[in-house]
């Protein structure tokens, strides 16, 4: 691993987990305890990796090879450490990522079948030696997913459009990166009520 003077936090589940929310939560108590904080996600952060968020979320896209998606994800990811998480890190920062390597895991291992040594080495490629200190994943059964998208409302991009088959496969793929790598991966019910994920996510962070 790359030596920085940071921390690097990363928050991942199935769409609907309530991820999104919980990182938010957690980075507005940090920054009342005086925490410098900084918030980012995948894919995304510099513009360079916002606009492969484009292309990668467009519904105009659905005939994206699987291998193409996998190389723009980890594009972006490239840039996105080089330029926002390595610096921030290296400033002493707490960065709080949404999704980061295991979303390319499960996503484009379990649910695209891509050979998962060969992501594994290219991740280590894009990512340059960073690795989340703790990888937070929000667990919830897939039809609670689809129950939790149906409510808001809002229209499907290209990946949530994918099928209830596909969603089961990339939670088998967190599940298990959770049950390899208990140490590293802390595996949440999703479940939950947001006050007590909020003060479990925060009891692991402020133990660093």
């Amino acid at each position: 691993m790359t030596t920085t003077k940071g921390r690097f936090f990363t928050f991942e589940g199935i769409d609907g987990c309530g991820k999104s929310t919980q990182l938010s939560r957690v980075a507005d108590t940090l920054q009342t305890m005086g925490r410098d904080i900084l918030v980012t996600r995948e894919p995304g952060g510099p513009p360079i990796s916002e606009k492969i968020r484009e292309i990668l979320i467009s519904p105009d896209n659905k005939q994206m090879h699987p291998e193409t998606e996998c190389l723009l994800y980890l594009a972006a990811r490239a840039q996105h450490v080089k330029e926002v998480i390595k610096p921030a890190m290296d400033k002493g920062q707490i960065v709080l990522c949404d999704r980061f390597e295991q979303a390319t895991f499960a996503y484009q291992g379990y649910g695209r079948s891509l050979d998962m040594p060969f992501l594994k080495e290219i991740n280590k490629f894009a990512s340059g030696g960073i690795v989340p200190d703790i990888t937070f994943i929000f667990d919830i059964p897939v039809e609670l997913s689809q129950q939790r998208l149906s409510v808001i409302g809002k229209g499907k991009d290209r990946m949530e459009s994918e099928g209830a088959q596909f969603f089961e496969k990339v939670r088998t793929g967190y599940l298990e990166a959770a049950r390899a790598a208990p140490e590293k991966i802390r595996l949440l019910d999703g479940g939950k009520g947001m006050d007590e994920l909020t003060e479990e996510v925060l009891r692991v962070i402020t133990s660093f």
